[in-house]
């Protein structure tokens, strides 16, 4: 659901749409820089395995950040909270599910040069979070997603009450 004017009223919905396409770069670039490296380590299979670590690392953290845009459209309604945690813990659940497949898969395989694979996913992770806490870091969020009540300024006290004047000090 989005508010009247057209634009979810959620503020971390612009965050994670930056995060989003912020990562979809860096991703490529630490693609083509881990392609080149495996391939000067390992040969081939360096460059496949640092490819599929990199792509690996990318899909995992890109599943939670579309797992919470995907529960804000919900915001609004009265099961968003129910509805919120169930789409961002079915997308863990995901991500649990299609480790344990890709593990299970790449387990064995020819191509697969362990270290590579394992250098490239920890460099994919730590990209992916020097992007967030950049892009973070750099969007202007507001600090309340609610408006705040506001004074009339018929409903103001009077100046010159008593309520204006200092205490007197006591002797």
């Amino acid at each position: 659901m989005s508010s009247p004017q057209g634009q979810s009223p959620i503020t971390s919905t612009p965050v994670l749409r930056t995060t989003l396409v912020w990562s979809a770069v860096v991703t490529a670039a630490l693609a083509v820089v881990g392609a080149v490296v495996g391939w000067l380590v390992a040969g081939a299979d360096g460059l496949f395995s640092a490819l599929a670590g990199i792509l690996l690392a990318a899909l995992f953290l890109a599943i939670t950040a579309t797992s919470i845009l995907v529960a804000n459209r919900w915001f609004g309604d009265a099961l968003y909270v129910p509805i919120f945690f169930g789409v961002v813990l079915g997308g863990w659940l995901l991500k649990f599910v299609v480790f344990i497949v890709v593990l299970l898969v790449l387990r064995g395989q020819p191509w697969i040069e362990p270290t590579v694979f394992f250098v490239a996913i920890v460099a994919g992770i730590a990209a992916s979070l020097v992007t967030d806490v950049v892009v973070l870091t750099r969007m202007r969020v507001p600090t309340v997603s609610t408006p705040l009540p506001t004074v009339d300024p018929d409903d103001r006290p009077e100046s010159g009450t008593a309520s204006d004047e200092p205490d007197s000090p006591s002797l």
